[in-house]
Parts: C-alpha cells; sequence; structure tokens
C-alpha cells in the first residue's frame, strides 16, 4: 500500500504540471478583442487594408537607346605628293587653319619647268609646220597623207605640253578643302616618296558620328532623329545633333547597323577618333505610365491592384519600356484609373479598401512630371 502511494503522487504532480502549462499557452494566444486584423485579414472578410495609391497619367514618352560611337571628320585626308622629289618649301604651320588651293608645300620644280619649256617648243615648231602644210596644201604641193601626219604631230606635241603643265603643278601641293592641318612630317629637303604623308586635314566644322544599333531596332531608326553625345574630355557638356544616315547593311556577327549622326561643332572641341556616350531618343509616343512599386509580377505576367468605389480589382497589364520609378503600361489601364503602390501585399481581389489621399500625392510627386525616357527593352547599349 505505501508503494502505490508513492507511484501515485509522481503522476499527480505531473498532470498538475502540465494543465499549467496549457493554460498558460492558451491565455497568451488568445486573440484580443481590440485588435486589428492580421496581414492579409481583409482578404478573409475582416476590416478594409490601408494602402497608398497613385494616378495612371499620360505622358510623352520616348524609346532610349545608349551606344558608344567614335567622331571622325566631315572631311578628311592624308596629304602626300603623287610623285617622287625633293621638299623646296614648307608654307603652313602645326595646327594651322587653311583654305582651299592654299599652297601647303612646295617641291623641286627644276626638271618640270625644262618639260614645258620643251613641250612648248615642239609645239611652236609643229604649228608653223602645220600652217605652212595648209598653205602647201592649197597648191596641191603637198599631199594628204603628209599634211595629216604634220597635224597628228601637232596634237600629240601638244598633249605632251598639257602633261608637262601637270606635271609642273604637281610640284605645288595645296589644300583640297578648308580645314585644319595636323603636325607635319616633313622639312626642307626631304625626299618623298608617292604615298609619304606630309601632314593631315580635317573639316571639323561638323563630326560625323558612328555608333552601332542592335537590329531589332531597325524599325524605329529614321533620319532626323534627334541624338545626344556626351565625351569624357568635356564633363557635364552635351553635344546635340541629328541622324544622318542608316547603313544599308547589318553585321553578319554584331547582328546590329552602323547609325551615322552629324554634331555641330564650330568650336572644334571634338576631335576625330575621340570615343563618345550617344543617346538616341526615338519612338515618340504620347502614353500611359504608373509607378514601378504597382506591378505585381506572376510568372511572366504582370498584373495591378485598381480601386474603384473602394474595393481593389486585380488587373493584368501589358508594359513597354521602363525608366527608374516609373514603367509604360502599353495595354489593361486608361488615364485617370487609380493603382496601388503601396500595400498590395496587403490585399487580394475584391476586397474593400482605404487610401491614404497625401502618400497618394507623395508617390505621384515622386514619379516627377514631363516626358517620360524609357529604356529600351532589349539590348540597347551597343560597343562598336
Amino acid at each position: 500500500m505505501p508503494e502505490t502511494r508513492n507511484l501515485v503522487t509522481p503522476i499527480s504532480i505531473a498532470v498538475a504540471v502540465v494543465s499549467v502549462a496549457w493554460a498558460i499557452y492558451a491565455t497568451q494566444h488568445k486573440a484580443s478583442p481590440g485588435s486589428g486584423p492580421p496581414q492579409g485579414a481583409a482578404a478573409r472578410g475582416g476590416g478594409p487594408a490601408f494602402v497608398s495609391i497613385a494616378p495612371v497619367r499620360s505622358e510623352r514618352v520616348s524609346q532610349k537607346l545608349e551606344a558608344l560611337g567614335n567622331a571622325r571628320a566631315n572631311e578628311s585626308v592624308d596629304v602626300s605628293s603623287k610623285t617622287s622629289n625633293v621638299v623646296t618649301a614648307v608654307m603652313f604651320r602645326d595646327g594651322e587653319r587653311v583654305r582651299r588651293g592654299q599652297v601647303l608645300v612646295q617641291l623641286d620644280d627644276a626638271q618640270a619647268r625644262a618639260d614645258v619649256a620643251a613641250a612648248e617648243a615642239a609645239v611652236a615648231e609643229s604649228e608653223r609646220l602645220y600652217n605652212r602644210s595648209r598653205e602647201l596644201m592649197a597648191t596641191e604641193a603637198l599631199s594628204r597623207a603628209q599634211f595629216d601626219q604634220l597635224e597628228a604631230t601637232l596634237k600629240a606635241n601638244r598633249a605632251k605640253l598639257e602633261a608637262a603643265h601637270a606635271r609642273s603643278q604637281d610640284t605645288v601641293i595645296r589644300a583640297p578643302f578648308n580645314g585644319r592641318v595636323g603636325l607635319r612630317r616633313v622639312s626642307v629637303g626631304t625626299l618623298i616618296s608617292p604615298g609619304d604623308v606630309i601632314t593631315t586635314l580635317d573639316d571639323t566644322s561638323v563630326i560625323k558620328l558612328d555608333f552601332s544599333v542592335p537590329e531589332n531596332s531597325l524599325a524605329t531608326l529614321r533620319e532626323g532623329l534627334a541624338v545626344r553625345a556626351s565625351a569624357p574630355a568635356f564633363p557635364g557638356r552635351t553635344f546635340t545633333g541629328k541622324v544622318a544616315s542608316i547603313d544599308s547593311r547589318v553585321d553578319l556577327t554584331t547582328r546590329s547597323v552602323t547609325v551615322r549622326a552629324l554634331l555641330a561643332n564650330e568650336d572644334g572641341a571634338l576631335r576625330p577618333g575621340m570615343f563618345l556616350n550617344v543617346v538616341l531618343a526615338n519612338d515618340e509616343r504620347e502614353s500611359l505610365v504608373i509607378p514601378e512599386q504597382a506591378l505585381t509580377p506572376e510568372a511572366e505576367r504582370q498584373y495591378v491592384f485598381v480601386v474603384n468605389d473602394g474595393k481593389a480589382t486585380r488587373r493584368e497589364v501589358k508594359i513597354g519600356g521602363r525608366r527608374p520609378g516609373t514603367v509604360e503600361v502599353v495595354a489593361g489601364l486608361q488615364e485617370g484609373e487609380q493603382v496601388i503602390v503601396e500595400g498590395t501585399q496587403k490585399v487580394r481581389d475584391g476586397v474593400p479598401v482605404r487610401t491614404t489621399e497625401m502618400a497618394a500625392e507623395a508617390v505621384a510627386e515622386a514619379s516627377g512630371p514631363g516626358s517620360h525616357e524609357a529604356s529600351s527593352a532589349g539590348p540597347a547599349s551597343v560597343r562598336q
């Protein structure tokens, strides 16, 4: 009997401890009558959820393409000689602006002048014989064959005189167009050969900017599109221009097409060969935009919650270009509708919501008015 009592006592104590612990647990986890519903309670029939909204706005949007381009001179040439000769005079300074036809280099022309004098003497003699033969032909003292021979000799000598004059002109090297010369690479007494570079000449009043654009953007490219360019050498400065031409071929390796824009360069800041960052704004149109926070992606689709008569309605939308903070809506919304920006995780389709007007205005102000410049949906930035 004492052994039975000893066994019952520990069991009673254990049962009592378990009962007290369960009572404490149930008390702590019982919902308080005055507390609000937990997150997602609105979807289970609780009170309306508090959300922030923003209006669907219409803005002027454009697709933005970014690329890297190379600057080229409007006209560029390596000044050289046609023949082997010795430099007798250099008539330009390094970096000087020159006019078309201005003499840059004088070559030794002694041989050329002698050739001209010999050709002129031959022409004079041929003309004298030709004129005498015409008189003899009138008296039939000269055959027709002899007359034709003298006439052919005169024409040949005149051609030789023109060739001598051309060789003489080749001893004077002139600027083919207006521009700025580079560094001179010859001195007086230098023997130069055909193709040797004497200096460079560039017309930089207008800069040709070549850059590549992906082929999937060809449909939106056209001549006259505005282009903005910036150079690391001039931080904070923007150079503007327009698309002048588009290459007729797509590169088989990069699947891109070369676009050429013209930039005004009156002050000569841009130099041929410079590396520029290019921004091309195309496909300008009026479209609807919303804050990017309003999107709730699901797999490959995009949804938003539209507030109508105090209730949230889930709606699928199609989006276009993006920029930080905002996104273009192509289909699914109308201008003026209110979309939920903050609190989308607390609502479900058809549940009542309460909006905070101050938060909605703050979101709209943060998006900023004005034009909407979106980034291309495809790979817009291409290295050339």
